[in-house]
């Protein structure tokens, strides 16, 4: 249908044409070349004619230009007139002084011998002759002197006549210089404007010549397209006739349409429903292939003994402000729960992680990825878990949560509780707490009479190279109830302080050292597994922070520590025969966990808002980097025989903790009172070391 409006169309426009060309046979054609070149011809001649204009305009200007130096000249002239006549006036003036002065001279110079002879012939006679004769001296002195006055006064009247004389040569040759000129600059624009006339007449000439050749081509091609015109009507009649057969195809043509378009739909929506069922299970296979890719990458982990890293995004909220700084920065992948991406000055940048969590995630879904590590230290592994981030990125909450919404420490003992009661029958398990900090590179114990005291770290005595820390305490836990005591404790003694990024920013790097030892009843089996909670300072800038005084010498210390952790991931991810744990307090204190003999899981903790992008994107490289480490597969901690020490439990009152609450050892007898539970494990009577 569209074709045949298409041709209805064309067919009426020649129709037209047809008819306008027979009502005007010899109108020239609109379309033609020659045409077009008599136009650009014409539309040369109109410029020409406008340049001839304006050069008649350059004329018109140098006429008038002429015109006012001929005006200048003649003004020169009368002032040239002018400074003759004064001049002559002048010269007139200085000959009539000259004339007095020399007829002054003159009569001076005929009464000068009288004088001489009278001075000459009174010479001898009396005082008043005398007196006379002085008097005559001094006026002719006075006359002499006028004389000279006269001569030097002549003298400058001569050099101003010279003057004059010169300053009328010099204008007359100025004069003639201009009239010089005047001529020439006369002669040159008469040669100008025949130039520009002859140049005028020749353009003309050829436009003209021009146009009649291009008329008579147009001409021509004006007769060509006249028998052109004669041979289109048997086109036009053979046209009409196509046009015909195709109104009657055109008919039925709808009908047809209509079948085709319910075909065509039939075939395209049985397509579309095995397209649909193909992607279903395509995306149903794809899930299970991906499920089972994290598992098989989860199992490689695991006989690697690399570090599994998982990243939780914190949700954004009012402390971050408002306005472009508190845009979110940071998207998830919608079908891969590893992948983040984090847009850092407008390029997005993609990281690989074990696992990641969103805002949205809560602390149970968090301690669910982990809780699998948690309970391999019941079977003898070491374990140790850490939390790491900016200050302010939320890694207390997620380490120690809340009391109504507990984090991973609370919810791994309470873990572990279960545990150690499903496998009461069989096997006999104590759990024993210790809580300690590192501030300002110090270690110190939470839990102990003197939370200020200063702990080191040494080497065990048994030659099995692990690490203790001399006068660390412990606290037997037995149910939820102590272990809220423990924390209680433990967290009221750990140091924190007010910054500009965080109300309650975190000064010191705590751990959480939970002993499980059990024992088989029937075999005699003892395990001895470790569990590291480790909340770690926050890395901070102190241009952010505000930190000043000691807050500032606290955030040097945490920079530094966590540097250290820094070098030494790089020297384990690089396989380098020294690893620098020594550097730094936190770095010693978890070499066990970081050198092979243990399964490590970092918790990395990161903000989303905008303006935290450069320390997001340094923490998620750093969760990269400590990914690619291979620590090697953990090492279960069993063997056969009787403990080296009895365990015992020692109470003492609360003098120095009366926050927490004294608990009676199991059958003891004795009765509860307010205090501070402390446990000691001690060897011969001595101190248990407790290794970290």
């Amino acid at each position: 249908m569209v074709e045949n409006e298409h041709l209805r169309q064309e067919m009426r426009r020649c129709e037209g044409e047809l008819q306008e060309l027979r009502a005007k046979p010899r109108s020239p054609c609109q379309a033609c070349e020659h045409s077009q070149e008599s136009a650009q011809l014409r539309d040369r001649l109109s410029q020409l004619q406008l340049e001839v204009a304006e050069n008649k305009g350059v004329l018109s200007e140098l006429n008038l230009e002429v015109q006012q130096k001929t005006d200048r000249l003649a003004e020169v002239e009368l002032r040239l007139k002018d400074c003759l006549a004064e001049k002559a006036q002048e010269e007139e003036r200085l000959s009539r002084r000259l004339r007095d002065s020399h007829e002054t001279i003159a009569s001076l110079r005929a009464q000068l011998p009288p004088v001489k002879y009278i001075i000459k012939t009174v010479e001898v006679e009396s005082a008043k002759t005398k007196q006379a004769l002085s008097e005559s001296q001094s006026h002719s002195q006075h006359l002499q002197e006028q004389v000279a006055m006269q001569r030097q006064v002549l003298k400058e009247m001569e050099q101003q006549l010279q003057s004059s004389h010169q300053l009328t040569a010099q204008l007359r040759a100025q004069i003639a210089m201009y009239e010089a000129e005047l001529e020439r600059t006369h002669g040159q624009m008469l040669e100008e404007m025949q130039s520009l006339e002859e140049d005028k007449n020749r353009a003309i000439e050829e436009a003209f010549t021009r146009a009649q050749v291009e008329m008579k081509a147009v001409h021509e091609n004006l007769a060509g397209v006249r028998t052109n015109l004669l041979t289109l009507q048997p086109a036009l009649r053979t046209l009409t006739n196509d046009y015909n057969g195709l109104k009657r195809q055109v008919r039925g043509f709808p009908l047809l349409l209509q079948d085709a378009l319910q075909s065509v739909k039939a075939e395209i929506g049985q397509a579309i429903a095995e397209v649909s069922s193909d992607n279903q299970e395509l995306l149903r296979k794809y899930r299970r292939e991906l499920q089972l890719r994290k598992k098989c990458h989860n199992e490689l982990v695991r006989l690697k003994g690399n570090i599994r890293v998982i990243a939780r995004v914190r949700p954004v909220t009012k402390e971050d402000g408002e306005g472009p700084e508190a845009a979110n920065a940071v998207t998830f992948d919608s079908d891969d729960d590893s992948i983040i991406h984090l847009l850092h000055k407008g390029k997005p940048v993609s990281f690989e992680l074990d696992k990641v969590f969103s805002p949205g995630a809560s602390q149970q879904d968090v301690f669910q990825e982990v809780q699998a590590l948690i309970t391999s230290c019941i079977d003898g592994f070491n374990v140790c878990i850490f939390a790491y981030g900016q200050t302010g990125a939320g890694k207390t909450y997620t380490m120690e949560g809340s009391l109504e919404n507990p984090g991973i420490n609370q919810r791994a003992l309470q873990l572990l509780f279960s545990e150690v009661q499903e496998k009461a029958s069989d096997w006999e398990y104590t759990i024993t707490v210790s809580v300690a900090e590192i501030y300002n590179e110090v270690l110190r114990d939470l839990l102990g009479k003197e939370p200020q005291e200063k702990l080191e770290i040494r080497l065990c005595p048994d030659g099995s190279g692990q690490l203790y820390v001399p006068g660390l305490t412990e606290f037997r836990v037995q149910s939820v109830e102590d272990i809220n005591k423990v924390f209680e404790f433990g967290h009221t003694n750990r140091t924190t302080e007010f910054t500009n990024l965080n109300e309650h920013s975190s000064r010191s790097h705590a751990l959480l050292i939970v002993t499980v030892r059990g024992v088989d009843c029937s075999t005699g089996l003892r395990t001895t597994g470790k569990l590291n909670l480790v909340d770690l300072a926050g890395s901070e800038r102190v241009g952010k922070s505000g930190a000043e005084g000691s807050r500032l010498r606290e955030a040097q210390h945490i920079n530094k520590s966590l540097s250290a952790l820094g070098d030494v991931i790089a020297a384990l991810r690089s396989r380098q025969g020294h690893v620098p744990f020594r550097n730094s307090k936190l770095t010693y204190l978890l070499q066990d966990s970081l050198s092979g003999d243990s399964k490590t899981l970092m918790v990395v903790q990161v903000s989303p808002v905008e303006k935290n992008t450069s320390e997001t994107l340094y923490s998620l490289k750093f969760a990269e980097r400590v990914r690619s480490v291979e620590l090697g597969p953990g090492t279960r901690r069993a063997e056969l025989g009787s403990w080296s020490s009895q365990e015992h439990l020692e109470w003492e009152p609360a003098c120095h903790t009366p926050s927490a609450r004294a608990h009676s050892a199991p059958g003891s007898g004795s009765s509860s009172r307010p205090g501070s539970i402390r446990r000691k494990l001690q060897p011969s009577g001595k101190s248990r070391q407790v290794p970290v």
